[in-house]
């Protein structure tokens, strides 16, 4: 039951001649007695004009700050009862006439106080004065007329009662002189202005909060029940949760909220017993749970009821029970009820029946199911792999990154469409600067960076020569892993062929024979057979022949001319811009001479200097022959030729340049095209095995079929077979009673009971998933693409053995090695891929298949899609079952709570005609007891009873062909 609303000032001693119909004797309460009376009060003076008495019943009510309600309830009085009250109230300010009724007196007691801040010197009688000062404070905000409070405020009290908070010494803070000062802001709340300036205060609810860290029970649960009844005041939740984190900076908390954990935890000495402090608390918890941006939002409970589970409330709650106190068993049982109905509105939102946030692995699952196969999985997968990077030391304060990741998860997720946070704590309270201070000590800071650019440049250098000596090492272990392979292979070929190789070398000596005999034959008779030209060169000048007939000659002068103003010559470029600079940034890329590169194409890149990627670039810039002619026709100025028309000139020296960076590029890249070929071809021949070989799958046919026949035509239908991508359409089929179920949870059902090894067919068709992926004209356009590459460097290889070698030609040989390997693993490639078509044809053909027409990707397609619907299917089933568990769990946890509920019930009804003190006071009552959370207790056992009337009802209607799940 929600508190009801009620009048502030002075309508507690009003309240019985509101209820009833017949006018009762005017009544006010003794509040400064526990054990109050209520004494009849008669009027003394005569019953002024109407006109005279309503104005001065208005003064007087306005006075008591009454709501709307109340004000027309008072103004529909007698005038004899009108008469009455103001006699009454009058007389009451007359006896309190004196110093003690105006504020002035109070705030400068106060005040005096604060400045007398320690109780060691007082006696006892002066701290027993001092509290009934504060004491006599507290009932003036209650019973004085609005005026007292008006004029309170104007002069600043509330700030007063602050400092002197914010002031005392221990002693004082444990003293009773604090619990009455916490008593005034409360007295004082209880009006609507005076609540309103606390409200508005920006340090009143943080100073409160403060009072938190007294170990005095009695102020502990006087500063609960105001901030608890704060957060059902609208704005005030906010409030709350920035005074909390406040008391965590104060109180050098871990977390916020630790403190209170703590003392509900607590059970020795003066906690042993204490169960008003434990109500206070969960009440308070329940209040910043439920209220506020809890009211609507599910993922701010759950945040904030996160930051109580991790500080360990959930063993705490199951203590508090030995207690057996029904107020604070209520709260308990809200916080527990409220905690279920989320978790099972969390797991709807999954399709699932619960989730369990302790687990990590069912937590990414289901973040994985969620996102998987949208745009946001790729970053989600590089958030994780970021992850696996992050400091993780135990010792030290590197938990200071995980801190600020979460604290940025938690603001994504809370802040509304308009960017606001609900809760305070995040991102925007978090000083990122501190944190970066903490782990890196400042006067470091600047010998790091010195000694991190010292070891930068040692560091690359050292880089580079790793990646080259692994490139170097790697090439050199995979022609020696393929050279393995092959050897065995080849030996039986070598033996073959032995004897023709030694049949062709004697044919060759015997030409080569027959050719010495021509050719002497040739000159035999003519006059060149006595000739010899090495007697002439020994008479001749040869350096002079050089000198006047060589085909460079540049004068002397122009030599010396060209010395002296060589530095003011501008480089010589002849190549397209954007060309030239492109090349340029290739050339800084590689970090290689024109001579290096040069070596490492002419010796095939037995050292690994040029990568696949860099490669991939070169054969961008090739020379082209309009670049060669004009490179040709400046060859002269070669010095001072730009970098990259030097790079391109030399590039074209080499005979066949682009056919050997070619064939060096289709060397690197073979054996990774190959490795991309073989996996797919393999699961290709492997899925089509499985279904050929499958029982499971060849039972599950039968009952498909079996089903089929009775559904169309009855038990002796005439299909004596289907098309496989019939499987697909079970999942279409759902059910006339139960929309949710489809004909393939119903086939689920069955194969569990009747045939429970069908239902583990996933085992038997493992490489199914992949094989659904194999475009089969792909992977034969690929064989082509090999089978052609590999031609053309044996064309390349024929074209280099024909011409003259080269010092440091390697081409030749390596070549010649490289084809004899890659012939053998592309062969075997080939043969494997005729093999997985082979087998292929067989599977379409053994289900009735074209297999012209039907391609792998389809065909396994068609049972791939089945298996992930028959694992969907299959969960839904489970889920179903879970959820039906569940159900009945909390229905029997309803009926245990059904009538203790109900006694609890008819107690508040019998408590309404009770009076009460002020509305602030309704909502703390309401808090304490509980009572402000009945709504909700109901609309959640009203959730949770139709669901399972739901599935009752329609379990007696369902025909035979029900699934029990």
């Amino acid at each position: 039951m929600a508190p009801r609303k009620r009048g502030g000032r002075g309508l507690s001693f009003l309240c019985c001649c509101l209820k009833k119909s017949n006018h009762p004797e005017i009544t006010y309460r003794l509040r400064h007695d526990s054990n109050f009376t209520l004494q009849t009060m008669e009027p003394t003076l005569p019953i002024p004009p109407t006109e005279e008495l309503d104005a001065m019943f208005t003064e007087l009510v306005d006075e008591l700050d009454l709501t709307e309600k109340h004000r027309e309830a008072m103004f529909a009085l007698p005038a004899e009862k009108k008469w009455q009250i103001y006699c009454s109230k009058k007389k009451e300010q007359e006896e309190n006439k004196g110093a003690t009724s105006w504020p002035e007196f109070y705030i400068d007691q106060i005040n005096s106080m604060a400045a007398r801040k320690s109780l060691l010197a007082l006696e006892k009688e002066d701290e027993e004065e001092r509290n009934k000062t504060i004491e006599s404070l507290k009932t003036a905000l209650r019973t004085q007329p609005m005026r007292f409070v008006t004029r309170f405020i104007d002069l600043d009290g509330l700030t007063c009662i602050l400092n002197f908070l914010k002031t005392m010494d221990y002693e004082t803070t444990e003293s009773q002189i604090h619990t009455s000062l916490i008593g005034c802001i409360k007295a004082l709340m209880n009006n609507s202005q005076g609540r309103a300036h606390v409200l508005a205060h920006s340090e009143s609810i943080n100073i409160i909060a403060q009072s938190l860290a007294t170990e005095n029970i009695k102020t502990k649960v006087a500063v609960l029940e105001i901030m608890g009844a704060v957060c059902l005041v609208p704005g005030g939740h906010k409030k709350i949760l920035e005074a909390m984190l406040h008391y965590q900076k104060f109180a050098c908390e871990r977390t916020r909220f630790q403190t209170l954990l703590n003392d509900l935890d607590k059970s020795t000495g003066r906690y042993r017993d204490e169960v008003n402090l434990k109500t206070a608390i969960m009440s308070f918890i329940n209040a910043v749970l439920s209220q506020g941006a809890g009211e609507t939002s599910l993922e701010f409970r759950i945040h904030l009821r996160y930051e109580f589970l991790m500080l360990g409330i959930q063993p705490v709650i199951d203590k508090l029970r030995s207690h057996e106190n029904s107020t604070l068993d209520r709260h308990l049982d809200f916080f527990e009820m409220l905690r279920n109905e989320d978790e099972l509105a969390l797991a709807k939102r999954f399709e699932n029946v619960h989730i369990d946030t302790k687990s990590a692995t069912q937590v990414f699952d289901l973040i994985r199911k969620r996102i998987n196969h949208t745009d946001a999985f790729p970053h989600f997968m590089s958030v994780l792999q970021h992850c696996l990077h992050m400091p993780y030391k135990r010792n030290g304060n590197t938990v200071q990154y995980w801190l600020l990741l979460d604290r940025i998860v938690q603001q994504i997720v809370l802040q509304n469409d308009k960017g606001h946070d609900p809760d305070v704590a995040p991102l925007e309270n978090f000083d990122v600067k501190n944190v970066v201070r903490m782990l890196v000590n400042e006067n470091e800071v600047k010998q790091w960076k010195e000694q991190a650019e010292k070891m930068r440049k040692e560091h690359n250098e050292l880089q580079q020569k790793l990646e080259k000596k692994e490139r170097e090492c790697d090439a050199k272990a995979l022609e020696k892993e393929e050279m393995m392979q092959t050897l065995n292979k080849m030996k039986e070929k070598l033996e073959k062929e032995s004897s023709e190789h030694k049949l062709v070398k004697q044919q060759v000596a015997d030409l080569s024979v027959r050719l010495h005999e021509m050719s002497n034959n040739k000159l035999e008779g003519t006059v060149w057979l006595d000739l010899d030209d090495l007697k002439v060169f020994k008479q001749l000048d040869l350096e002079d022949i050089e000198k006047t007939f060589s085909a460079y000659q540049r004068q002397q002068k122009e030599s010396e001319d060209d010395t002296v103003t060589s530095k003011k010559v501008r480089e010589l470029s002849v190549i397209d811009g954007r060309r030239a600079q492109n090349c340029n940034i290739l050339l800084s890329k590689l970090k290689l001479s024109n001579e290096e590169i040069k070596r490492a194409i002419l010796t095939m890149d037995e050292q690994e200097d040029l990568p696949k990627d860099m490669l991939e670039q070169l054969l961008k810039f090739v020379p082209e022959k309009s670049d060669v002619d004009l490179l040709e026709e400046h060859k002269h100025e070669l010095e001072r030729m730009a970098k990259a028309d030097r790079f391109l000139y030399e590039m074209s020296r080499i005979d066949h340049y682009q056919q050997r960076l070619q064939s060096l590029y289709f060397k690197k890249k073979f054996a990774e095209r190959i490795a991309e070929i073989k996996p797919k071809v393999e699961a290709l021949s492997k899925a089509s095995k499985e279904v050929l070989q499958s029982k499971n799958l060849r039972q599950l046919l039968e009952v498909v079929l079996a089903f089929g026949n009775y559904m169309n035509k009855g038990q002796r239908g005439s299909a004596y077979g289907f098309r496989v991508s019939s499987l697909n359409k079970i999942a279409d089929t759902k059910s006339s009673i139960d929309k949710n179920v489809t004909l393939l949870h119903y086939l689920i059902t069955i194969l569990e009971q009747k045939y429970p090894k069908v239902s583990l067919i996933h085992e038997d068709l493992h490489d199914v998933p992949v094989a659904a992926k194999v475009n089969m004209t792909e992977l034969e356009k690929e064989i082509n693409n090999l089978r052609t590459g590999l031609k053309s460097v044996e064309t390349e290889l024929e074209y280099q053995k024909s011409q003259p070698q080269t010092y440091g030609d390697k081409f030749v040989s390596v070549v010649s090695q490289f084809i004899t390997v890659a012939g053998f693993s592309f062969s075997e490639a080939e043969d494997s891929l005729q093999d997985a078509k082979d087998l292929f044809e067989k599977a379409v053909k053994h289900f009735g298949e074209d297999a012209t027409r039907m391609q792998p990707d389809e065909f396994f397609g068609i049972f791939d899609q089945f298996l992930q619907a028959f694992s969907e299917a299959k969960q839904d089933n489970e889920n179903m079952r879970r959820r039906k568990e569940e159900e009945e769990r909390r229905a029997r946890m309803e009926a245990q709570l059904k009538e203790q509920r109900e006694k609890e019930r008819k107690a508040r009804k019998a408590k309404e005609n009770c009076e009460e003190d002020g509305e602030f006071d309704d909502l703390v009552s309401a808090l304490r007891s509980g009572e402000v959370f009945d709504k909700d207790l109901s609309k959640m056992k009203h959730n949770r009873k139709r669901p399972v009337k739901q599935s009752t009802e329609s379990s007696r209607e369902r025909p035979i062909t029900k699934l029990n799940f």
